[in-house]
């Protein structure tokens, strides 16, 4: 599966933002899906995570409550809608996609991810 990412701009602190991430080639519903992120100077840290059937998700403890991640497995695409941003949220914007054993359902670790797009910057200005 390919990955191509989109929706990343700028925001003022408070606002909102939405990415997508829309895969093509593979089996898309079979995959768990992973957002991730990359500040200047900082290493990659995990955002948000999906299972193949978008009812269970989890979330770093920074971004829980304001971002939500979501899929649409008949369009092939993840989605991360960030509220109330923060100046820290800038960062490059990676979605991940992870073909895990049957009996994992939400992946976590960014090298069990196998697939990812190219990253969308998200700058917040406060």
């Amino acid at each position: 599966v390919q990955l191509q990412a989109s929706g990343g701009g700028v925001a003022r602190a408070g606002g909102s933002l939405s990415l997508s991430c829309r895969a093509s080639g593979g089996v898309f519903a079979k995959h768990v899906m992973g957002w991730f992120r990359q500040a200047p100077g900082k290493e990659r840290e995990f955002v948000a995570t999906i299972n193949w059937s978008g009812d269970n998700t989890d979330y770093s403890e920074s971004v829980k409550g304001r971002f939500t991640i979501s899929r649409d497995n008949a369009k092939m695409t993840v989605y991360l809608q960030m509220n109330n941003l923060k100046s820290e949220d800038t960062a490059v914007y990676y979605c991940a996609a992870a073909l895990p054993p049957w009996t994992i359902d939400l992946v976590y670790n960014s090298r069990e991810y196998s697939r990812w797009g190219r990253g969308t910057l998200v700058t917040v200005s406060s």
